[in-house]
């Protein structure tokens, strides 16, 4: 389980399809342990240093947008919950369902509005006001008109993660609010 608050920023070193590696600058890393990569939920398979490697499945490679991962790229990291941990940002399984496109990126003063197409098998759990996931970002909801999600972005988080690197036209990994998919069901 994760909050959707980004606590660093990796970077791809190698990836062949099957086995990803990232350098991550998190400290007592062990073998087994769950880390969000852009919200992908995935386990520590091996460790080099500070360079950690996770197995990524055929299932993930076609429902995320690990399935191009390119070394060199940078990736959202975040460390699973543990007991008495503060949730700032809301309920994340880390089980990415469908990959959105950002249809416009937009300054306006100091923030930022990006708006993403969200494919109709999660239209139904998307509300203005309510939470996403985004590449393993908490993100509210500004508005949501015909299939298109609005997010204003602060400064912080588009510092602290990589939003700043997409442009319009990428894919990006879509969770919805856990909450909202029990609630429906």
């Amino acid at each position: 389980m994760f909050t959707g608050l980004i606590q660093a920023v990796g970077k791809v070193v190698k990836y062949d399809g099957n086995r990803l590696w990232v350098a991550a600058p998190f400290r007592r890393i062990k073998l087994g342990e769950s880390i969000s990569i852009d919200g992908v939920c995935l386990t520590v398979a091996a460790r080099r240093g500070k360079t950690l490697a996770f197995d990524v499945g055929k299932e993930t490679r076609r429902i995320t947008t690990l399935g191009n991962g390119m070394a060199g790229s940078r990736v959202n990291l975040e460390r699973a919950l543990r007991v008495g941990d503060r949730i700032g940002g809301h309920w994340v399984s880390g089980h990415v369902e469908k990959t959105g496109l950002v249809r416009k990126v937009e300054r306006a003063r100091q923030n930022w509005w990006y708006t993403i197409s969200i494919p109709a098998a999660l239209r139904r759990f998307v509300v203005a006001k309510g939470s996403l996931t985004v590449d393993g970002i908490s993100l509210t909801v500004a508005s949501y008109r015909a299939g298109n999600a609005r997010i204003m972005i602060i400064p912080y988080t588009l510092s602290h993660t990589t939003l700043r690197d997409k442009k319009v036209g990428d894919r990006v990994n879509l969770e919805p609010d856990l909450l909202a998919k029990y609630a429906v069901r």
